[in-house]
């Protein structure tokens, strides 16, 4: 509820209770996207004319690529002593931690098997791939809304979340932990930053048929796009992890780097070298 200009955020990240079981928002959130992606590649497909048994192996790559890599990327970019010390507890999928840079290192990865088995171009898969990615990834930051984390910095703004629930957070209440200050509802800022990445790709391809005119255009924008929006909020928002304090660039900066660079010499290389709209992906 709103109060004295910010919002009172108490959300309770388990959705639903089933059989003792819990589900959280963020699973949903998940499960959700890979649904949403499914139908998206379902849909490209059939406009490009591939059949089903290429669509299934899109389908599997798009979904435990990001699912592995998410998870590794959490273990070794945010909690390495721990889970070298702990390699079991890397399979704990059910007690959370995923990384959206890992995720997109095993997306790449799955992605450049696939192409290799389904004998595709790499980049028609990683062009075509990044419009389930964004959506995706603004489906997913709703859900670390849900769980009341990764927000931003305190604030005086009128939007600003007063965050009640934070049971891991590690900060003193006086420098705004806890939901002790209002603070930037950074998960939304990305949600619409990825959501405006996803309708920019979806016009590039639809409108514009970037996808066999422009090899590579849509996968660099989506890089820029989602990279370069991410490392702007890093800049608001509260760190991670408690080697992050203190850093002028945190983990999630210095890892959105190499995207942005690639991204940007992806549009450019694809600008320059325009493909005739009727040839063949």
């Amino acid at each position: 509820m709103w109060v004295l200009g910010y919002l009172v955020w108490d959300v309770d990240p388990v959705m639903v209770r089933v059989l003792g079981r819990e589900i959280y928002w963020y699973g949903f959130a998940w499960f959700l996207a890979m649904c949403v992606g499914t139908w998206i590649m379902y849909r490209v497909c059939r406009r490009e004319g591939y059949g089903e048994w290429r669509f299934f192996g899109i389908f599997l790559a798009g979904y435990f690529g990001p699912v592995i890599g998410g998870r590794l990327g959490h273990c070794f970019f945010y909690g390495w002593a721990h889970y070298t010390a702990n390699p079991v507890e890397i399979l704990h999928f059910h007690e959370g931690g995923m990384a959206s840079h890992g995720a997109a290192l095993g997306l790449l990865a799955a992605l450049g098997i696939f192409s290799w088995a389904a004998r595709v171009p790499y980049v028609w898969s990683l062009d075509r791939i990044m419009l389930p990615v964004s959506f995706g990834g603004a489906l997913v930051r709703v859900g670390n809304l849900m769980n009341s984390e990764i927000y931003g910095a305190p604030t005086g703004l009128p939007w600003g979340f007063e965050f009640v629930r934070d049971p891991q957070w590690w900060w003193p209440v006086a420098e705004g932990g806890s939901g002790a200050l209002p603070a930037h509802p950074t998960q939304i800022y990305e949600a619409l930053c990825y959501l405006a990445v996803f309708l920019v790709l979806m016009w590039l391809y639809y409108r514009r048929d970037a996808g066999r005119r422009w090899p590579g255009l849509m996968l660099g924008a989506g890089l820029v796009g989602i990279f370069l929006s991410r490392f702007m909020i890093e800049f608001i928002k509260n760190p991670q992890e408690a080697f992050e304090r203190g850093m002028t660039l945190n983990m999630g900066q210095w890892l959105s780097v190499p995207f942005i660079v690639a991204g940007v010499a992806l549009v450019w290389y694809s600008l320059r070298h325009r493909r005739d709209k009727r040839a063949a992906c």
